[in-house]
């Protein structure tokens, strides 16, 4: 198997049974595609055409990463809403609890991939249009926390 450009890939390996909840999910968000998918979700588009057209994507590819996220409960097909014959893909609250993670990144990638007066767009309060807040994480106390603050904690088995 190749990629677009040719390099043999390595065959992909299921992280189902991994104790780690970084891994599991990855079978069903891990490639970049399936997160470009996610996010036009979040941005409006639910045909299948609007996701091609916004993606640049072979329909191969888009087909068999909208039935991951569709077998995989993030997305979920519903009748077209304006009774045409197609069918939309829809997030489902699985897939709407994603939107942390894609502020996460979006936000990480606003930080470390544009250059300080180089235009990206940005996510904004619909109320107010005001940048959404940097996101960070609490300790269950209220302390902000990162990585240094953190350890990993493995299951007795």
């Amino acid at each position: 198997m190749s990629d677009e450009s040719g390099f043999a890939m390595a065959k992909r390996v299921s992280h189902q049974k991994s104790l780690c909840g970084v891994a599991r999910p990855l079978d069903a968000i891990g490639d970049w595609w399936s997160l470009l998918i996610i996010r036009d979700a979040f941005d409006g588009l639910s045909r299948f055409g609007e996701f091609q057209k916004s993606l640049g994507l072979a329909k191969n590819i888009l087909s068999a990463r909208l039935r991951n996220l569709v077998s995989h409960g993030i997305m979920e097909t519903i009748p077209a809403s304006d009774g045409g014959p197609y069918q939309e893909y829809v997030l489902t609250a699985k897939g709407r609890s994603l939107f942390p993670v894609l502020v996460a990144l979006r936000q990480w990638g606003e930080e470390f991939f544009f250059e300080p007066d180089e235009p990206h767009v940005m996510l904004v309060d619909k109320l107010n249009g005001i940048p959404v807040k940097r996101l960070q994480l609490h300790a269950e106390d209220g302390r902000v926390v990162d990585s240094t603050d953190t350890i990993i904690r493995f299951p007795v088995i």
